[in-house]
């Protein structure tokens, strides 16, 4: 199994992504790997690791989520890999469940949701958004 972390998804992972029919709710797991150092797209300096920068990010976040309806679960540090190899671990393990698609791209597309995701963009060296519903 390859994997491949990434911060931004491709216009084909997106329509991928979003381009079948919504069916209600689902779990986002993200998987996050820090950057050691934040590094902002704008060029600011700033002495924040990638934790402390994603930490902001995730304060804030957590309004965008309440206001499209989805709520937040677990969160935390990777600590351990029990089963699988992988070349080097996640840092974080966080789930948001969303009621539908529409609310999670609703989110994502939001002015809130944009001012703040500067502070995502700094701190993550890249991460892993699964998609898992209900069996």
């Amino acid at each position: 199994m390859k994997v491949v972390n990434q911060t931004i998804p491709s216009a084909e992972q997106m329509a991928q992504f979003f381009g079948g029919a919504d069916d209600g709710p689902f779990v986002m797991v993200n998987l996050l790997k820090f950057k050691s150092r934040a590094k902002y797209p704008d060029g600011r300096a700033t002495d924040l690791s990638g934790a402390e920068a994603y930490a902001i990010y995730g304060e804030a976040v957590q309004q965008c989520i309440k206001d499209v309806g989805a709520t937040a679960g677990f969160s935390g540090a990777v600590t351990g890999l029990l089963l699988g190899e992988v070349e080097d671990n996640w840092d974080m393990v966080a789930l948001v469940e969303y009621p539908s698609l529409d609310a999670f791209r609703a989110m994502m597309m939001s002015p809130k949701y944009q001012k703040i995701a500067v502070h995502r963009t700094a701190g993550l060296a890249g991460q892993l958004n699964i998609r898992a519903k209900s069996a």
